[in-house]
């Protein structure tokens, strides 16, 4: 069997081979970093083959032609939304956010403002899982929650904030009640972010390799479970970048699986996964 049979569309019997592989795997590193090694094939071929049936295409080779054309920029950002994870859930990973009321929130009591960066906050759940905890933490102190991503569509449903009960299985019973609306009738199985809440948290479109100037400075920023996604030079780019917009004696939080062992960067290791920006 031959190396491009080994991946076919279902239903339309479309090859993906190596040499169309390579040039989708160098268009979504330049565009957005990512990476795809060659085990991620079956990925792309399920997630993309929707798109080439849509567009009445017969090989990938015209799709990525018309990924790199300037008529192909509405497609390109479809793609990338295919192709990025968005899987996440509230209260993800709650170390981070016991060290967050145990230790941060309480060294930044007399703060006048404190912000959060989610620097991949996906459909959400990560950027209103910080409000919930800094509208409850700092008091009537301001605080403001930046929500950005890669894909427009999961940033649409973020400011909708209306997710299946099953995302929101690990929220606090006394947070659930407090900042959520359970779903009648047609949204039965679902809750609602409550407005005040909603409209506390802002999200924006953010690439990561990128330089942001215009976000501003930040005292946190959860940059959980993206480094994997990037090679070593990237997550070196996408790191510099993010720390800039870091203040001196900020806090970092990465993926439980994410050390940054291989990185040079002005950080120090507080406890597993989390860092802090040391002053100059």
């Amino acid at each position: 069997m031959s190396q491009s049979a080994q991946c076919l569309t279902p239903g339309l019997q479309i090859p993906l081979g190596e040499q169309e592989f390579r040039h989708l795997q160098r268009l979504f590193h330049e565009q957005v970093g990512l990476q795809l090694p060659p085990v991620k094939k079956p990925l792309i071929c399920g997630r993309l083959s929707k798109r080439l049936n849509a567009l009445r295409m017969d090989s990938y080779q015209q799709y990525y032609q018309h990924l790199v054309s300037p008529a192909g920029e509405a497609e390109l950002e479809i793609a990338i939304d295919l192709i990025t994870t968005h899987e996440t859930y509230f209260f993800r990973e709650p170390k981070h956010f016991d060290f967050l009321q145990k230790e941060i929130l309480p060294r930044a009591a007399r703060q006048p403002e404190f912000r959060a960066w989610s620097a991949a906050s996906s459909t959400g759940e990560e950027a209103y899982t910080l409000a919930m905890l800094l509208d409850n933490g700092r008091l009537g102190q301001p605080w403001t929650v930046l929500g950005t991503d890669i894909s427009q569509q999961v940033l649409t449903n973020a400011r909708r904030g209306l997710y299946s009960m099953g995302r929101g299985e690990r929220i606090p019973t006394h947070f659930l009640k407090r900042y959520c609306l359970k779903g009648r009738e047609r949204y039965d199985g679902y809750f609602l972010v409550e407005r005040q809440l909603r409209e506390r948290v802002e999200f924006r479109y953010g690439n990561l390799t990128r330089p942001a100037p215009e976000l501003g400075m930040f005292d946190l920023v959860l940059l959980r479970n993206v480094l994997i996604y990037f090679d070593q030079t990237t997550k070196e780019r996408v790191l510099s970048h993010v720390l800039d917009r870091l203040k001196p004696g900020g806090w970092l939080m990465v993926g439980h699986s994410e050390a940054l062992h291989e990185v040079r960067h002005p950080l120090e290791l507080v406890t597993s996964s989390i860092y802090r920006k040391v002053a100059a």
